[in-house]
């Protein structure tokens, strides 16, 4: 018994305690926020108030594990084998678009489906692209600042995994994927001239995706103008303000939401916080906003105590990723952006989600056991 207090508390000694428990906190808040939200459509649907809740009690069970693991295996592990988790990741992003194999949810084969639970490759490449654009950013950082020899490879690699995942299709995600390879290559050093360029390209691109996917310039048209569409297009943002709206400072209380009730699409998922909002008023929404700030803060202290370039880039795109991805979704759900299917890190009901940002925040955690916090 005394061993093992003593081998927790040098765990504890050893990672970033704060990033940590900060983890931890928002985690559990969001699974109970996910019961509150799904409980009345679950319910409905399945006869079982709890469905949502079991499911993501478990994913939450084997994140935490997952974290606590990844926080004991050197980085240097990911730094060796990048290239053999991106070829993974590749190969299922291949499979995942083949019918029979890949899973239709929502209008995206974006799923590998087991039974009631699925998995999502394309959250998982996240992750596995960020690892080999660290280690290729670190071995090759004398060649960046040539566009030929050092950025264009990488962007291929990019665009190929880009392709595949807008042949689901998932937008969002690609997003994220996106902005976060961009970001690791503006600190790496390439020039800002290049970025111009690529800026102009990304804004023809997501002309050309709006023309072939008209539900984009849907999305687009009910973001500047809902109410020309209240029970379309519009519906959910409108949903979405009517939940913030009656928060006030302390909300309506726990289990007391409204628009829950089947006004608000899929509550428990991209749309969480709204219910946050109208359950837990300003306070409910400063402390979850808190706990976000809390762990960005400590990803980027991480990041800049890093000790070699590959754990500093692979650190910082982790924290990036996390803070873009809650920023996306954030401005989606307040309407100040389109829809973008981005699920909340931490809080959105989604198992894939969830594992990737527990194992994400393990990698962190063991980077600080290399530094003197």
């Amino acid at each position: 018994m005394v061993f093992g207090c003593n081998k927790i508390g040098g765990f504890m000694k050893k990672i970033d305690l704060i990033l940590f428990v900060s983890v931890i906190v928002l985690s559990i808040f969001g699974l109970v926020m996910i019961y509150s939200a799904s409980s009345i459509w679950a319910e409905y649907k399945f006869g079982d108030a709890y469905k949502f809740l079991k499911a993501e009690t478990l994913f939450l069970i084997l994140g935490i594990t997952l974290m606590i693991i990844t926080s004991k295996i050197p980085y240097s592990y990911y730094l060796k084998n990048a290239n053999l988790i991106l070829g993974i990741c590749v190969l299922l992003l291949i499979l995942v678009l083949i019918p029979g194999v890949g899973t239709v949810r929502n209008g995206s084969r974006s799923w590998f489906g087991i039974g009631s639970f699925g998995i999502q490759p394309s959250e998982f490449t996240k992750l596995g692209l960020l690892i080999f654009t660290s280690k290729y950013l670190s071995k090759n950082n004398k060649l960046i600042k040539d566009i030929k020899k050092g950025v264009l490879p990488i962007l291929g690699v990019l665009f190929l995994i880009f392709g595949l995942i807008m042949l689901q299709p998932d937008f969002g995600t690609g997003t994220v994927i996106v902005m976060t390879i961009v970001v690791l290559l503006f600190i790496s050093g390439v020039k800002m001239g290049f970025f111009v360029k690529i800026g102009f390209l990304g804004i023809v691109g997501v002309a050309v995706l709006i023309i072939i996917a008209p539900y984009r310039l849907q999305r687009i048209l009910s973001f500047l103008d809902p109410w020309s569409d209240p029970l379309g297009s519009g519906f959910q943002i409108i949903q979405s303000l009517y939940a913030i709206g009656p928060g006030g400072l302390l909300g309506l209380g726990f289990g007391n939401s409204i628009q829950k009730h089947f006004y608000l699409p899929e509550p428990q998922t991209d749309f969480i916080f709204s219910i946050i909002s109208e359950e837990f008023g300003f306070m409910g929404v400063l402390i979850v906003s808190t706990l976000f700030i809390t762990i960005i803060y400590r990803g980027i202290k991480i990041s800049l105590n890093a000790k070699d370039l590959f754990s500093k880039y692979l650190s910082f795109g982790i924290i990036f990723g996390l803070a873009f991805q809650t920023i996306l979704n954030l401005m989606v759900v307040v309407g100040l952006i389109p829809v973008t299917g981005v699920t909340l890190p931490f809080l959105s009901y989604g198992g894939s989600s969830l594992l990737v940002s527990m194992i994400s925040m393990g990698i962190l955690l063991n980077i600080s056991r290399y530094q003197n916090n």
